[in-house]
C-alpha cells in the first residue's frame, strides 16, 4: 500500500483588494436592483388591478423614483454602469431583464 505524499502548497487566489470590493459591490448592488425591479412590477400589477389608492400610487411612484435615482448614485460611487449590474448567467442569459 502506497501513502500519497502530503501536500505542502495550498492553492492561493492572488487577490486585488480593490477588484475584490468592487465585484462585492457589484454582486450587492445587482440583489439590490433586482428586488427593486420585481417590486416595481408588483407595484404596477397591484396599480393595474385597482388595489392600490391614488394616494397610495402617488406614494409608491416617488418611492420608486427616489431609490431608482439613489440607485444611480451608489453605482456612480463605485465606476459602476446599470449595464454592470446585468450579470451573465450563461445558457440561462442574463440575470435582469433587458428593457
Amino acid at each position: 500500500m502506497t501513502e500519497r505524499p502530503a501536500r505542502t502548497s495550498r492553492l492561493r487566489i492572488e487577490t486585488d483588494a480593490e477588484a475584490m470590493e468592487r465585484d462585492l459591490s457589484r454582486l450587492v448592488l445587482t440583489l439590490i436592483e433586482l428586488v427593486r425591479q420585481l417590486v416595481e412590477r408588483q407595484c404596477v400589477r397591484r396599480m393595474e388591478q385597482g388595489d392600490l389608492s391614488d394616494e397610495q400610487i402617488e406614494v409608491l411612484g416617488l418611492t420608486l423614483m427616489r431609490l431608482e435615482d439613489a440607485m444611480a448614485e451608489v453605482c456612480d460611487r463605485f465606476g459602476l454602469s446599470p449595464a454592470d449590474l446585468n450579470l451573465d448567467l450563461g445558457p440561462l442569459g442574463t440575470l435582469l431583464p433587458q428593457d
